[in-house]
């Protein structure tokens, strides 16, 4: 293989399929990007066996091939020459680079033992403006799960039914669910989408407001962008029915400006930023929340003004889950709903109820 590219678009082309690759791994192919040449286009995957990004630019093929380059060596070299007209030659198991009067050898592997990508997806097909996918995606994707004891939870729960759509991500101790609207689609579906998928997503959608067109089949998840693939595994399982755990009626609801309260716990978390609950506590009574925490470092006592309607409450929470929350609803006015200090509570927009938070109270000695 021979080709020859400006170094801009192959480092650009590298830092979009590296995020693929699979790291801590035994399997040294899964840590490679595979570069196959061929007519005057050169595309360069990636996959770690959930996830695969497959990313094509033009380029002179002088010698059409294939050849897996190790990723992160090969990222961070490339990176380096983005001002220059870069020259891949390959022989045996050696790659030569060659840029402006220098050279520099790099040890490849054979692509016949690169994973296969499957892009044929076309069975099943949502179109969402690009806007509206976006904002889906950030809506809710941090409230998924991280750790590996219920995987399911990883991924987010995604219903279309008719022109709805519905997005859900909960990890167990808080729960996101966002609704928007559909352009199109073939038909009523329901999957679950890894988060770190939906967040790579995220990063590859376009500024423009234009339409985004998901394609789905055998449990793959497919889109693409401009001259850019991304396929996913899909999660198989039953999600968590949300209706079961959001609560119906409420005795105690705040109205509260987004800014100040949100401000105010940031710094009432600054003091418990090291505990394992970064705990802080809500006074709610009549005309304001009274903000607080407290650690060996100091303590932090801040009244928020408010309208109150119901009862007064003492409820202690996380301040992350909390200040992640608010801070994701985008309107001037929120609104907390309560109906004690140990059952959930909510968090939504004053007006626009299309997005709404869900988060467990941390039982203390004083509420358990």
């Amino acid at each position: 293989m021979k080709i020859i590219c400006e170094g801009l678009d192959l480092s650009e082309a590298v830092l979009k399929v590296i995020k693929a690759c699979a790291s801590r791994t035994t399997v040294p192919i899964m840590e490679c990007i595979k570069i196959a040449a061929k007519n005057d286009t050169i595309t360069l995957t990636a996959t770690d066996g959930e996830i695969a990004i497959q990313k094509k630019i033009k380029a002179e093929v002088c010698e059409e091939g294939e050849i897996c380059v190790p990723g992160k060596f090969f990222s961070d070299f490339i990176k380096k020459l983005e001002g220059v007209q870069i020259t891949l030659a390959t022989e045996g198991s050696k790659m030569d680079i060659i840029y402006a009067d220098s050279q520099t050898s790099m040890q490849v592997l054979s692509a016949d033992d690169f994973p296969k990508v499957d892009t044929e997806v076309n069975e099943n097909s949502v179109v969402l403006k690009t806007s509206e996918l976006k904002r889906l995606i950030s809506s809710t994707s941090f409230c998924c799960a991280t750790d590996d004891s219920r995987p399911i939870l990883k991924g987010c729960q995604i219903v279309v039914t008719g022109h709805d759509v519905c997005v859900t991500a909960l990890d167990g101790f808080r729960l996101a669910t966002a609704n928007g609207q559909v352009v199109s689609s073939t038909g009523d579906l329901e999957i679950i989408c890894p988060s770190r998928t939906l967040n790579e997503i995220e990063k590859m959608l376009p500024a423009d407001e234009g339409e985004t067109e998901l394609k789905i089949e055998r449990g793959i998840l497919l889109i693409c962008v401009d001259d850019t693939v991304l396929t996913s595994c899909l999660y198989n399982g039953d999600f968590i029915k949300k209706d079961n755990i959001i609560p119906k009626t409420y005795l105690t609801t705040v109205t509260v400006k987004k800014d100040l309260l949100k401000a105010s716990i940031d710094r009432a978390a600054i003091l418990v930023r090291g505990d394992r609950n970064s705990l802080i506590i809500m006074d709610v009574s009549q005309g304001k929340v009274e903000i607080s925490s407290n650690s060996e470092i100091g303590n932090v006592n801040e009244p928020v003004k408010a309208d109150v309607d119901g009862k007064d409450l003492r409820i202690a929470m996380n301040s992350k889950f909390i200040s992640d929350a608010i801070g994701a609803l985008d309107e001037e006015d929120v609104v907390l709903s309560f109906n004690n200090q140990v059952q959930p509570f909510i968090c939504e927009n004053k007006q626009n109820k299309n997005v709404l938070y869900l988060i467990l109270p941390v039982r203390t000695t004083n509420n358990a």
